[in-house]
C-alpha cells in the first residue's frame, strides 16, 4: 500500500502568488486589444452562422463585448448568453442555456459555434483558459467560487466527466489557454489531442484579460472560419504569430 501511495500522482496546485499578482498586467493586455483591433480586419472572415460567447465566472456579457464586436465585423452573428452575470453554477442554467442555443440554431438554421452541449446543434468548440479537466481545485478562486456559488468544487471529480470534457467531444475543438494563467493551473484548460481537437498556448497571456489579447482573438476567428464539419490544424499566421507557443 505504501508503494501505491507514492506512485499516486500529486494534487495539482493553484497558480503561485507570483502569477497571481501578475494578472494585474490584464489592464495592460486590454488596452492592446483595443488598439490593436483594426488589425482584427485581416484575420480570416466568417460565413454568417452564429456565434454564442459565454462569459467566466463572476463576469457578464460586458466582458465579452471586444470578442463579440470583432466576430461581428468579421461576418459571424455574435451573441451573448444573456443571463447576467455567471455566479458559477452554470449546471443550473442547462436548460436556459439548451434553449439559447436552440434559438439561435432556429434562427439561422445552421449549427452554433462556441457551445458545449447538444452536438446536433453545435457546429465547434472554442475555450478560453476555461477549466475543465483534471483537478479543478487547482485554482485561486476556489474559495470565491465555493462563497458566490455554494456548490463545492470536488478536488477529484468523477473520472469519467473529466475524460470526456477533456477528451473527444464529438465536434472540432480547441482550447485556448496560456502557461502564466494566474487564476487556474494551466493544465486544466487543455484538451486531450486528436484528430479534430487541439490546444493553443498564448504567451505571456493574463487569464483575465484572455479574451482581449489579440493572438487568442486572432486564433478564435482563425478557428471560427474553418467550413462546417471541417477541421485543419491551427498553424502560426498573421500579425502575432510569435505570441504562439506551443501547438497541439
Amino acid at each position: 500500500m505504501a508503494e501505491a501511495a507514492a506512485a499516486a500522482p500529486l494534487p495539482m496546485q493553484a497558480p503561485s502568488r507570483l502569477l497571481l499578482l501578475a494578472e494585474a498586467r490584464a489592464v495592460l493586455e486590454v488596452g492592446l486589444g483595443l488598439a490593436t483591433a483594426p488589425l482584427m480586419r485581416l484575420a480570416p472572415r466568417g460565413d454568417g452562422h452564429a456565434v454564442l460567447v459565454l462569459p467566466g465566472f463572476m463576469a457578464s456579457d460586458r466582458s465579452t463585448s471586444h470578442l463579440r464586436d470583432v466576430l461581428q465585423r468579421l461576418g459571424y452573428a455574435a451573441h451573448g448568453w444573456e443571463m447576467g452575470r455567471n455566479l458559477g453554477v452554470v449546471a443550473n442554467l442547462r436548460q436556459a442555456l439548451r434553449a439559447r442555443l436552440a434559438l439561435l440554431q432556429g434562427e439561422s438554421g445552421r449549427r452554433v459555434s462556441l457551445a458545449l452541449a447538444m452536438p446536433d446543434k453545435v457546429r465547434r468548440v472554442i475555450t478560453l483558459g476555461s477549466p475543465f479537466s483534471g483537478d479543478l481545485g487547482a485554482s485561486n478562486v476556489r474559495n470565491l467560487y465555493d462563497a458566490v456559488a455554494g456548490d463545492r468544487v470536488r478536488v477529484r471529480p468523477d473520472a469519467a466527466l473529466l475524460a470526456r470534457l477533456a477528451g473527444d467531444l464529438g465536434v472540432p475543438a480547441t482550447a485556448i489557454y496560456s502557461r502564466t494563467d494566474g487564476i487556474v493551473n494551466w493544465r486544466t484548460s487543455v484538451l486531450t489531442p486528436n484528430e479534430h481537437a487541439e490546444n493553443i498556448e498564448i504567451l505571456g497571456a493574463s487569464h483575465l484579460a484572455l479574451g482581449f489579447n489579440p493572438a487568442a482573438v486572432w486564433a478564435v476567428a482563425d478557428r471560427l472560419a474553418q467550413g462546417e464539419g471541417q477541421f485543419t490544424k491551427f498553424r502560426r499566421s498573421g500579425p502575432f504569430a510569435g505570441a504562439y507557443g506551443a501547438l497541439a
